[in-house]
């Protein structure tokens, strides 16, 4: 008990710090954090290369997160069962003063749905006014007629996805055309199977990953779990109320989605101090670190047929150009949409939130360590790495035949520059740096030898070996 009233005085002194500092919970969501509230903050980002005016873009690759959503059909049960859990709460407490007026009546915002994951209003925006803004900041880039070998829009067929990538092309493609007030146009968006879509969904075709996930995931609870426990006791005693780690697992995904979805911060958030929504963040942030970021190679690693795609669309776009095909007959951007468990490892891939120790760490697959708790600082957050409708831009600039290197690449991560390691700490790179230093040290493993072989069976070693002997590339359907 002694314990407990030391935790608890010491998370009170942390709120009082705090709060004096302006806390908004809408920056604190992890991966559940809104688009608009990431990019006010400016974490790893820099003041972004003075790029020579003689140098034009002339491709840009994007790979985009969906934007926001409503919970899963898994969630929705879960808040139904939160809302009767919570009356049974206040009935125990016997009208205590310390409970939340609300609490008692609330009733889930998504009562009576059925179905949940979709894209919402506000996802729509964000994708839609990104796309917008990108035909504005690249004018050169977009001022051809559309066609989508020109401008090829990619999404995996997760529903949520495809429609991110309509209501971008919707903004980027706006007043183009003839239909409706808007004066919109048609536009295609590919898919491919999801079982064998190694590109966006690498982590749904990789049977190694899948299989050391659910290993993991026992072990990721099992480190989470002293927060929740703490942090249990601590909201317990602060309300009166018997809360277990379940309810207070679910009350702060109520928080996430009351904070991201409604834009209400006066209610189930108001339950937690400003400490114990760092240190849920950061429980959160511990999780995607150890399954989707820089706490495995493989997590990242079986990005790379995203990488190599990347790089092939702008080494197509130099041929184009040195060949000096007309406009019009060559793709000048590739537009991909899909989830945070693309966007982070691809940020990995990259070398992004990583300093230059790290950054060599990760090329040697060597492990990093876990991001330090709160109060400490740390690069990696969840919130500022794949938020709703995160993205990276890589923009390939030409610049005049007299300068050498002649072509560089731009990273752009939520539409600000971003340091790239690998490139010594610079935003703007000259693409044979890119290759050489960012890319080529991830091009070790194939991708089926990586993620479908079972390093310990003679027979899978076997085939592995005439797969590569024979130049073969199979993909594997789960």
């Amino acid at each position: 008990m002694a314990m407990k009233s030391v935790w608890i005085t010491l998370l009170c002194l942390f709120v009082i710090a705090e709060a004096d500092q302006g806390f908004d919970v809408r920056h604190h969501l992890s991966t559940v954090t809104r688009y608009s509230a990431s990019k006010e903050v400016s974490q790893n980002l820099i003041k972004g290369s003075n790029v020579p005016s003689e140098c034009t873009p002339i491709h840009l690759n994007l790979v985009a997160r969906h934007g926001t959503r409503s919970p899963t059909k898994k969630r929705l049960r879960e808040m139904e069962n939160l809302s009767g859990r919570l009356k049974e709460l206040v009935r125990e407490a016997e009208a205590s003063d310390k409970v939340p007026g609300w609490l008692g009546k609330w009733i889930s915002p998504w009562h009576g749905k059925v179905k949940g994951g979709e894209l919402i209003r506000q996802g729509e925006e964000e994708l839609y006014q990104l796309g917008i803004r990108v035909r504005e900041r690249f004018p050169t880039l977009f001022e051809e007629d559309y066609h989508p070998d020109v401008y090829t829009i990619r999404a995996t067929q997760i529903p949520r996805a495809s429609a991110s990538a309509v209501a971008f092309g919707m903004g980027l493609f706006s007043e183009k055309g003839d239909l409706g007030a808007g004066s919109n146009r048609a536009f295609a968006v590919t898919s491919e199977n999801r079982a064998s879509d190694t590109k966006l969904r690498f982590f749904e075709c990789c049977q190694n990953y899948k299989s050391y996930r659910k290993a993991k995931g026992p072990a990721v609870d099992k480190l989470k779990e002293p927060v929740l426990d703490k942090i249990t006791a601590s909201v317990a005693n602060r309300h009166g109320l018997n809360f277990t780690k379940q309810d207070i697992s679910s009350l702060w995904f109520l928080c996430k989605q009351e904070a991201s979805l409604l834009n209400v911060t006066n209610q189930s958030c108001e339950l937690f101090t400003p400490s114990e929504v760092a240190l849920l963040e950061w429980a959160d942030d511990l999780e995607v670190f150890i399954l989707k970021g820089y706490g495995n190679s493989l997590n990242y690693r079986m990005g790379v047929p995203l990488l190599e795609d990347v790089l092939h669309s702008m080494e197509e776009a130099i041929k184009a150009r040195e060949d000096k095909l007309p406009p019009g007959s060559y793709e000048k951007a590739r537009l991909r949409f899909a989830h945070a468990e693309t966007i982070v490892p691809f940020s990995c891939l990259l070398g992004l939130f990583l300093d230059g120790s790290e950054y060599e760490k990760i090329q040697k697959e060597k492990p990093l360590e876990l991001p330090p708790q709160p109060p400490k600082t740390r690069d990696f957050k969840g919130s500022t790495m794949a938020p709703f409708g995160g993205n990276n831009m890589l923009v390939l600039y030409s610049c005049p035949a007299a300068s050498s290197p002649k072509y560089f690449v731009q990273v752009l991560h939520n539409e600000h520059p971003i340091a790239l390691p690998g490139c010594d700490g610079k935003d703007f790179c000259p693409l044979e740096d890119f290759k050489a230093k960012v890319v080529t040290p991830h091009l070790k493993h194939a991708f089926d030898n990586l993620c479908n072989a079972n390093p310990d069976d003679p027979e899978q070693k076997h085939q592995s070996l005439w797969s590569w002997l024979l130049g073969s590339s199979q993909k594997t359907e789960l």
